[in-house]
């Protein structure tokens, strides 16, 4: 599916939207969203009360999906040890819409919508935050994976590429 690579869009200064066709049904895509295990094998692990005002903790720890990749500098923390980050789940409506917040601010967001499409699911990730697009793409493509029983690609030298061409996109969209 050549569109699962496409980068997403930003659909305001601080504001990323990536769009992906995963291989349902939907119920397994909101596992692999909410289930502690499921997700940590993909993004980030980590308890979750999976209601409005939940809380949450995602505890990244990168080397699991990475193993004998080397991290950049500054992403150093989330490869080996892992670090964790505390939110609040804002929406929770099984199996079609999760949306939770990233630290104790409130400012950063991010919301997965899941519509039925046949045997697969479409998945919309909005992200309310500056600067995670190429991260999301980078994590949406190991899921992806995943799902398909494939190999993941190499998560750092992928996510480098994709921090410079989502600073692109940003800037050609004329966003601050």
């Amino acid at each position: 599916m050549k569109a699962n690579h496409d980068h997403g869009q930003f659909t305001g200064p601080a504001e990323v939207r990536i769009v992906r066709t995963l291989p349902g049904p939907i119920e397994r895509i909101w596992e692999y969203l909410t289930n502690s295990e499921k997700r940590s094998r993909w993004f980030a692990g980590g308890p979750m009360e999976l209601r409005q005002g939940g809380k949450l903790t995602l505890h990244f720890r990168h080397k699991n999906l990475a193993p004998d990749e080397t991290p950049p500098q500054d992403h150093k923390q989330y490869h080996d040890p892992g670090d964790s980050m505390d939110g609040v789940v804002t929406r929770c409506e099984p199996p079609r819409v999760l949306a939770y917040t990233f630290g104790d601010s409130g400012e950063s967001e991010a919301t997965f919508e899941l519509t039925p499409q046949g045997k697969n699911v479409l998945l919309v990730l909005t992200h309310r935050a500056r600067g995670f697009g190429a991260g999301w793409h980078t994590h949406l493509a190991h899921l992806i994976a995943l799902l398909e029983g494939a190999p993941p690609p190499p998560f750092w030298p992928l996510h480098a590429k994709l921090k410079a061409d989502y600073e692109k996109l940003r800037v050609a969209a004329q966003l601050p």
